[in-house]
């Protein structure tokens, strides 16, 4: 584990800087990983109050095994783009990877990296990083899917990409979890403002034809978003797979692939 939050993120920006100063490397990863960092500049200028106590950024501190995935998975021909809300506590905020169960990304994503810390850290949230030990629902639901339904990442990842519209999470003084619609309103509209631009920047980066939220509030977002820039993408909504939402404990897989088949996503998947 390395100390400091932030170190991982500069170094790569300095690196990521003199690759993209370079124009025969415009490559979607480096156009996406360009557009992460200019939001990681643009979310250190907010301030949080109440009932936020605890804020992290996977990508400072997780930027190495976050890079690690981007540089290895964003690749030119996606059409698809499955876009998540936020890191959850047992997932990215331990890996760097959208709906990064620590298992999935380390043995089906087989991602590496050093992991850090945040500056400050709920007793109760530590930061363990790919050697955290405590799974997330979400995320092995999310992945696993796939993995039963490609076999090989590079199936999945030939036409689809995975993001998250917002790379920090929120605790209350307790170190429960607040999801950016739990902010206060004037809070919440002021970060997820820089989201939304930072979204339209990475779908140009990708050149995507579709962008499926993963649950109706990164959908609806979503949508909002890339129509008011005068994006043109299509933009769809899969159920999300969190254990707090009753119907996905019911078979979120099977309503997910249904929905898939539908938007004709499913066919390009199948590792048959």
């Amino acid at each position: 584990m390395l100390d400091g939050s932030t170190a991982g993120n500069e170094t790569g920006l300095a690196v990521l800087q003199d690759r993209v100063s370079d124009p025969a490397d415009k490559t979607p990863s480096s156009r996406f990983l360009q557009a992460e960092l200019e939001l990681n500049a643009h979310l250190r200028g907010l301030t949080f109050g109440e009932p936020v106590r605890y804020v992290y950024n996977p990508l400072e501190y997780a930027w190495d095994p976050h890079r690690c995935y981007v540089e290895k998975y964003c690749q030119p021909g996606q059409r698809v783009l499955f876009l998540g809300m936020n890191p959850g506590p047992f997932g990215m905020a331990q890996t760097g990877v959208p709906f990064g169960e620590v298992k999935s990304v380390v043995n089906w994503l087989k991602i590496t990296g050093e992991v850090g810390h945040p500056a400050d850290e709920h007793p109760k949230r530590r930061i363990l990083g790919l050697g955290c030990t405590q799974s997330e629902v979400s995320g092995a639901r999310f992945w696993g899917f796939f993995r039963k339904l490609c076999g090989e990442p590079e199936q999945f990842f030939r036409h689809c990409f995975v993001h998250n519209l917002c790379p920090l999470i929120f605790m209350n003084a307790s170190g429960k979890n607040l999801t950016p619609p739990e902010l206060p309103a004037e809070q919440r509209e002021a970060l997820l403002s820089l989201c939304d631009a930072a979204l339209c920047k990475a779908v140009e980066a990708l050149n995507v034809s579709m962008v499926i939220g993963v649950g109706k509030v990164a959908e609806q977002r979503a949508r909002r978003a890339l129509s008011a820039a005068g994006v043109k993408v299509q933009v769809e909504g899969i159920m999300h797979p969190s254990p707090r939402n009753p119907l996905a404990n019911k078979g979120w897989e099977d309503v997910a692939k249904a929905k898939l088949a539908d938007l004709g996503v499913l066919s390009l998947l199948s590792n048959s």
